[in-house]
């Protein structure tokens, strides 16, 4: 099969703010290869990314990114990480690149999972989707008892663990971090898995981090997420050798297995989290899972936006039962939600399963976005590099 066409659909809300929710926006991707059409999604600019698939070369090895995709051959496993390769060398210097292809490259196995009858986990050599226990992922209150809340309407929804991260952890004081832990944990309960995400807020501050590790050790919280930024790796592996039981979590900013890699050998991290919409594709991000393996940490996935993401992001794991916890995006924006017809709903005990159907198993659905799609016209010297494509399918 050939790669016949790839789209790309700029989505938003009506009004995005500048609060840290991926799912106010989208890049949907949809790439045609012979009979069948597979989805995916960049957690990217979209803007940015469409502009890296059509730019014009700049030189030999800063090359548009659709230069490196349509018209190749997709048969098999080996093709999609042939085309992954190519677009490495052919864009080393369009630094978006990575980005805008990991929507294509989960499309494509999407596709190829249609052509061949089988899930996409099933090509990554799983023979089965174990299920995860699924973390409600949440941003913290205004107030103590705004987070307390919100954790406790989680705990009603079924979830069994919850993740509270940004807004003001880390701007104040040590005491006010320890009050939202504290409210959390309180209506969270005893038993559930409490998790915290710093958002990078400490830069590389590894002794301010340091000040909230007795605070999240008496709340009981598992992980500290991204206290730093994702390359300072030094930072993380100075606060891992600290002995906390508070491990460390973080990789949603890895645009690489290698960047991935080395956050696990020299910062420390219990818990490597990867966003297939962002390190390559799924491909990649099995890479990690089974280097993950081998050195002892868990692998977790990183989503905040659709359910497509979701079940793309749970692909490069879903055999590996000892990796059982994920992120699930509890409270998205609309426009996430209407991204496909299905979802990846928990059940009774708070755990999620992979759907068995070809692909990815998600059904995208183009009419419920027709709100949330963005007209862009991108030309240069008079001439039209891109237009928004029809969404109908």
């Amino acid at each position: 099969m050939k790669i016949d066409a790839v789209d790309l659909f700029y989505l938003s809300m009506p009004e995005v703010t500048t609060d840290a929710d991926g799912s106010q926006d989208a890049l949907l991707v949809r790439v045609r290869v012979g009979p069948h059409t597979g989805w995916g999604e960049c957690e990217a600019s979209p803007l940015t990314c469409i502009a890296s698939w059509i730019a014009p070369m700049s030189h030999g090895a800063c090359r548009p990114v659709q230069e490196s995709v349509l018209g190749q051959t997709v048969d098999d496993p080996s093709d999609i990480a042939r085309i992954a390769a190519l677009l490495r060398y052919n864009s080393m210097d369009l630094l978006q690149a990575p980005h805008t292809f990991s929507g294509i490259e989960i499309a494509l196995w999407d596709a190829l999972g249609q052509r061949l009858g089988e899930p996409v986990y099933h090509l990554l050599g799983y023979k089965a989707a174990h299920p995860k226990l699924a973390y409600a992922s949440q941003l913290f209150g205004a107030t103590p008892d705004e987070t307390g809340r919100l954790a406790q309407a989680a705990r009603d929804a079924g979830f069994r663990a919850v993740k509270f991260g940004w807004v003001g952890f880390g701007r104040g004081s040590v005491a006010d971090d320890e009050a939202h832990l504290e409210a959390a944990r309180a209506g969270l309960g005893g038993e559930g898995r409490l998790l915290i995400d710093a958002g990078q807020i400490f830069a590389e501050d590894v002794a301010a981090a340091a000040m909230r590790l007795p605070g999240l050790a008496r709340a009981g919280a598992v992980w500290l997420e991204e206290p730093f930024r994702a390359d300072a790796l030094a930072a993380y592996g100075a606060l891992a050798r600290q002995g906390s039981r508070v491990r460390l979590a973080g990789g949603e900013g890895c645009h690489s297995a290698a960047m991935a890699r080395n956050l696990i050998d020299f910062g420390g991290v219990g818990f490597v989290q990867i966003d297939t919409g962002r390190i390559g594709g799924i491909g990649p991000a099995k890479e990690v899972a089974d280097y993950a393996v081998a050195k002892g940490v868990t692998f977790v996935n990183h989503t905040f936006t659709s359910h497509l993401a979701l079940s793309a992001s749970l692909q490069p794991y879903a055999g590996l039962a000892d990796h059982e916890i994920a992120e699930y995006p509890f409270a998205p924006c609309d426009l996430a939600t209407a991204i496909t017809v299905n979802h990846i709903l928990p059940d009774a005990e708070g755990r999620i399963r992979l759907p068995g159907a070809p692909g990815l198993g998600m059904r995208v659905n183009p009419p419920a976005l027709r709100p949330y799609l963005r007209d862009v016209a991108i030309s240069v010297d008079g001439r039209t590099l891109h237009r928004t494509p029809d969404l109908a399918d």
